[in-house]
C-alpha cells in the first residue's frame, strides 16, 4: 500500500500542471498584506505633484510658443499688407500739387535788340522732379500763374496784358499752347478772368494812413496778387509727355516782384477717396490685403498638412510591408525556434507544448511505462490483500 502511494505521489510530481499550481501560489504569497509606510505615500504624492507641475509648465510653454508663432505670423501679414497698400498708393496716386518759382529773362539771341520778340519777358520751367515727370498720364490738372505786382502807376496804366504758355516734350515738339489775357484792375473794370476790388483815392489814403507804420517798417508793401488760370483741364499726352513749359508775358512795361507756377490735380473716383479720406482708405486697403494674405496662408498651410499626411501614410505603408514579409518568414520557419523561445519565457519549471513535441516519443513511452508499472503493482497488492 505504501509502495502504491509513493508511486502515486511520484506520478503527481511528474505531472506538468503541478508547477503551474506552485507558481500561482507563489504569486499569491507575494501580494503585500501590510499597508505602505507614510514616507512611501508622501513620496508617491510628491512625485505625482512634480509630474503635474512639469505637465503644466510644459503646456504653458507650448501655449506661449504657439502664441508667439501666431503673433509673429499676424504681424508679418500686417506688415506685408501695409507694404502692399503703400506701394499701390505710391504708384497709383499722382502728385496732388506742384509749385515752382518762375524767373523771367529777356531773349539774347535776337537779330535786333528792338525786335518785337525780344521785348517780352519769358521763363523756362522744368516739369520734372527727381528725374520723374510731375504730370501723370490721364490725370486732369489745373495750371495757374500767380504774379506779385507792385501797385505802381505804370501797372495801373498797363491795362490788359497777355500771358502765353507753351508746353514742350523731350524731343522739342510743342505739346500744348495757351494764351490768356489778364488785367490789373485798380480801377472799375472787368473781364472774364476776374476782377479786383476797386479802391478810390479816399480809400487809398485811409488805407495808407492806417498801415503807415507797417509800410514804414517794411512789414507790408503796396502790392497786389494777380492769379491767371493758364489751363483749366490739362491732360498730359502719354506718348509725348511734357517736360518743359515756356511762359511769356506779352507786355514790355509790366512790372513784377515775383511769380510762381501752381499745378493742382483734380481727382475723381478712387483717387478722390484715397486723397480726401486717407485714414479710411488705408484701413480698408490694409484690411483687404490682410484678409487676402490670411486666406492664402491658411490654404497653403492646409495643403502642407495634407501633403505631410500623405507622405506619412506612404512611409508607414512602406514600413508595414517589410514587417509583413518578416512575419510570414517567421511563420514559415521550423517550430523549434518558437517553442524554444516560449519555453525560455515560461521558465525552467514549465515547458511549452511545442517544446514537448520534440521529445514526444520519448516522454510518451516513459510515462506510459511508469503508469503500467504502477497499475500492475497496485493490482498485485489488491490480489494479495484479497487472498489473505
Amino acid at each position: 500500500m505504501d509502495l502504491m502511494l509513493s508511486n502515486g505521489s511520484d506520478f503527481l510530481t511528474a505531472l506538468p500542471w503541478k508547477t503551474e499550481i506552485r507558481d500561482f501560489m507563489d504569486q499569491e504569497s507575494r501580494f503585500p498584506g501590510d499597508v505602505e509606510e507614510p514616507s512611501l505615500i508622501i513620496t508617491s504624492i510628491l512625485l505625482k505633484l512634480q509630474d503635474a507641475v512639469a505637465t503644466v509648465i510644459l503646456r504653458v510653454r507650448e501655449r506661449l510658443a504657439q502664441g508667439l508663432t501666431v503673433l509673429s505670423v499676424v504681424l508679418l501679414l500686417l506688415w506685408i499688407a501695409a507694404f502692399l497698400y503703400g506701394s499701390f498708393y505710391y504708384s497709383y496716386m499722382p502728385t496732388a500739387a506742384f509749385s515752382t518759382p518762375v524767373h523771367y529773362y529777356y531773349r539774347m539771341d535776337c537779330v535786333s535788340p528792338s525786335s518785337f520778340l525780344c521785348l517780352y519777358p519769358m521763363a523756362n520751367i522744368s516739369l520734372m522732379r527727381n528725374k520723374k515727370n510731375v504730370l501723370t498720364f490721364g490725370q486732369v490738372y489745373q495750371i495757374s500763374l500767380q504774379l506779385e505786382m507792385p501797385d505802381s502807376p505804370v501797372n495801373q496804366q498797363l491795362g490788359m496784358f497777355m500771358i502765353k504758355t507753351t508746353c514742350f516734350s523731350q524731343d522739342g515738339g510743342q505739346v500744348a499752347a495757351s494764351a490768356r489775357s489778364a488785367k490789373q484792375m485798380l480801377k472799375a473794370s472787368s473781364s472774364r478772368f476776374g476782377m479786383l476790388r476797386y479802391q478810390s483815392d479816399l480809400l487809398k489814403t485811409l488805407g495808407t494812413l492806417l498801415f503807415l507804420p507797417a509800410f514804414l517798417t517794411g512789414a507790408a508793401e503796396q502790392k497786389q496778387m494777380v492769379e491767371v488760370e493758364l489751363f483749366s483741364e490739362y491732360t498730359d499726352d502719354p506718348y509725348a509727355p511734357s517736360v518743359t513749359a515756356v511762359i511769356e508775358i506779352l507786355s514790355d512795361k509790366v512790372q513784377i516782384y515775383s511769380s510762381h507756377l501752381y499745378i493742382h490735380a483734380h481727382f475723381t473716383g478712387i483717387r478722390y477717396l484715397l486723397f480726401h479720406f486717407p485714414v479710411l482708405s488705408a484701413l480698408v486697403g490694409v484690411s483687404t490685403n490682410f484678409i487676402f494674405l490670411s486666406l492664402i496662408f491658411l490654404l497653403s498651410y492646409a495643403r502642407l498638412l495634407f501633403t505631410d499626411g500623405n507622405k506619412a501614410k506612404k512611409i508607414t505603408s512602406g514600413r508595414q510591408l517589410p514587417q509583413m514579409d518578416e512575419t510570414l518568414r517567421s511563420q514559415s520557419e521550423p517550430q523549434e525556434d518558437s517553442s524554444a523561445g516560449t519555453a525560455e519565457n515560461l521558465g525552467p519549471g514549465i515547458k511549452d507544448n511545442t517544446n514537448l513535441s520534440q521529445e514526444e516519443p520519448r516522454l510518451d513511452s516513459s510515462s506510459s511505462t511508469e503508469m503500467q508499472n504502477g497499475v500492475t503493482h497496485s493490482q498485485d497488492k489488491i490480489q494479495e490483500s484479497e487472498a489473505e
